[in-house]
């Protein structure tokens, strides 16, 4: 019972503090949405049976079986993961990263900041979503531009701070 309680309260304090911050970047409406497959047995059961308390349990899941099902179930139906914005290039005959609409960039911002707060708590500071994005070489995978933007967010975030970076963002309009 307490990796079920565990799991439920960390995806939904993490669920809540990304609503706050869409609130703040001026996309409240795709902040409510945020995150619900993480509360559908797919997710939710993978969740809790893999639940670590200071990352995610998708990193439990392919600790054991090589992959992430549950993982794979979510990039699949959150838009604002770059993994979902993958299509086949008929040039190149691969799977290539494909440029995410702003919107899901901003959401991505917020998703990262909340995600860092959820497991950082106290250790947290402004820099920790950038210092994250950049351990994990993830630029790599994203297309260019998307990686771009969100990198520029970032590193606002991290030199000019929140309230600055969220006004900021306030304004961005699609590509």
């Amino acid at each position: 019972m307490n990796k079920l309680y565990g799991h439920f309260k960390t995806i939904t304090h993490h669920r809540h503090m990304v609503i706050k911050h869409c609130f703040y970047a001026g996309i409240l409406f795709q902040g409510l949405f945020h995150d619900l497959s993480k509360y559908s047995p797919t997710e939710f059961i993978v969740g809790v049976k893999h639940y670590l308390g200071d990352r995610s349990p998708n990193e439990g899941e392919r600790e054991d079986y090589g992959y992430s099902l549950a993982w794979m179930h979510h990039k699949g139906r959150n838009k604002h993961h770059f993994e979902y914005w993958t299509d086949y290039d008929p040039v190149t005959k691969k799977i290539m990263p494909v440029k995410m609409p702003v919107r899901y960039v901003k959401e991505m911002f917020c998703d990262r900041m909340a995600a860092s707060k959820t497991y950082l708590k106290d250790k947290y500071t402004d820099a920790s979503p950038l210092e994250y994005f950049t351990k994990g070489n993830t630029a790599k995978r994203m297309h260019p531009e998307t990686a771009k933007l969100l990198q520029k967010l970032l590193t606002m975030l991290r030199d000019k701070g929140e309230k600055k970076t969220f006004a900021y963002i306030r304004h961005l309009k699609d590509y």
